[in-house]
């Protein structure tokens, strides 16, 4: 058989990459072909399974203190991960972050070098952000705006929430008080006024506005597009034209809930799987009772290592997919 494995990261444990080799090690070994697919769905991990960085800049952090960033400039496609440069995780998160204070600068000033040297294409990699600036610190940031309408411009973006109710939506987890989310809900509404004014455009209406705390409504209003997350990494890797040749699929993560069925990898993974009527089975470290129906729906078997091996998962996490892949291989049509 021909297998693919198209797998997210095991987050914290093992990379999507690492995850792949460990299926294809299993079918091998089982003698089966396989097609390694490392995937993500546009938020964490998307940088490195669309090749890695090969470029780094210094740019201002989320409050200001100097970071560096990883980013992709390739054959006139740049990739960049927004948390890598205005995240929370930088600040050392909620509990450390200055909601009000909190700024996208840092990201606009990656994409501006990548205007600078030339990208034609920029893929802007959403989740993780400290920040509810409606994008304005990176919209500031880069140095000629109309230069955004000239090149295509991808925003990965998973979240149906607009521009203002970002507030609410997000900042409490930023760190944002009661009160600070009251502000941030204004300080939004007049954000989006001044986009009106200076471009035209009125985010309030986009859906997916708010994401990153505005700065998917703030990149639109220069005239990006927004894309769930999954669809922009499963275009650049040919998932579709992977799927169509392999007999099986093998997807995995490393938790599987009833979150993994929306816009996540797993969750798209088996509905594309079962349109093309191939069968697919999800290996994750854990599996939720939350998943139940939602497997069922999607016709996906589930496999929890943590079920089947114990602590073993965790302490030896690479041999127990491979083991469990290469049980799945020989006994699935048993």
């Amino acid at each position: 058989m021909r297998v693919l494995a198209a797998v997210d990261k095991f987050r914290g444990t093992a990379t999507a990459l690492e995850v792949a080799h460990a299926i294809a090690n299993a079918c091998w070994t089982t003698g089966h072909e396989c097609v390694e697919l490392p995937l993500a769905d546009g938020g964490e991990g998307t940088l490195a399974a669309l090749g890695g960085a090969n470029q780094t800049l210094r740019v201002e952090g989320p409050l200001g203190a100097p970071v560096d960033v990883p980013w992709r400039l390739h054959r006139g496609t740049a990739v960049i991960e927004m948390a890598l440069a205005s995240g929370l995780q930088l600040v050392g998160g909620a509990e450390h972050n200055d909601p009000i204070a909190a700024s996208t600068v840092g990201t606009g000033q990656v994409i501006d070098a990548a205007l600078n040297l030339g990208a034609e294409r920029i893929i802007v990699c959403l989740g993780g952000s400290a920040t509810t600036d409606g994008g304005l610190g990176a919209v500031n940031a880069i140095s000629t705006p109309a230069r955004m309408k000239r090149v295509e411009v991808v925003v990965a973006c998973d979240v149906e929430t607009s521009f203002v109710d970002a507030a609410e939506v997000f900042a409490p987890q930023k760190g944002a008080s009661a009160a600070q989310v009251k502000f941030l809900r204004n300080r939004l509404l007049s954000t989006a006024e001044l986009y009106e004014r200076r471009f035209g455009v009125d985010v309030t209406k986009i859906p997916g506005g708010g994401a990153a705390g505005g700065l998917a409504g703030g990149l639109f209003a220069l005239g990006a597009s927004l894309v769930p997350g999954f669809d922009v990494v499963a275009e650049e890797l040919h998932f579709h034209e992977a799927l169509g040749s392999c007999d099986v699929v093998i997807t995995g993560e490393g938790r599987l809930d009833s979150t993994s069925f929306d816009g996540k990898v797993v969750g798209a993974v088996a509905e594309y799987a079962k349109r093309s009527k191939k069968p697919v089975v999800a290996i994750c470290g854990d599996v939720d009772s939350s998943a139940k129906t939602f497997s069922a729906e999607h016709q996906l078997q589930a496999v929890s290592l943590l079920q089947r091996f114990g602590d073993a998962a965790f302490s030896a996490t690479m041999q127990s997919i491979e083991r469990a892949a290469a049980h799945w291989l020989t006994n699935r049509d048993t």
